[in-house]
């Protein structure tokens, strides 16, 4: 049930990160509270996740999922730059997420068969 808190929590970071955006400094009130909102929805979901996830990995996934969705949002949405190096990049992120998932996964079963 961790991964899934964070795996929210990083979704709603996206969220949030896209809001402050709209909030425009806020002084944009509608995405100004939802921004505000999915703050502390984000941190209560990720506070969740780390108590069974390590925080090295908890963090780095979390702030992972956020800057990649963010990136590419901001490129879907708002028409930022979408060169290959920026897509490269993101992919590798994506790739180091997906790694710290799986070697959290194998350190979880060591730790269970050593008991």
């Amino acid at each position: 049930m961790a991964w899934i808190y964070l795996l929210v929590a990083g979704l709603t970071e996206i969220i949030w990160a896209i809001g402050l955006k709209l909030a425009e400094g806020f002084t944009n009130f509608g995405p100004s509270i939802l921004t505000v909102f999915f703050i502390v929805v984000t941190f209560l979901l990720f506070a969740k996740a780390m108590v069974e996830i390590p925080i090295g990995t908890a963090y780095a996934v979390f702030t992972g999922i956020g800057a990649a969705g963010t990136a590419i949002l901001g490129i879907i949405l708002f028409d930022e730059n979408a060169s290959i190096e920026k897509i490269a990049f993101l992919c590798l992120l994506i790739i180091g997420i997906v790694g710290l998932k799986i070697t959290d996964g194998k350190e979880s079963l060591e730790k269970e068969s050593d008991v």
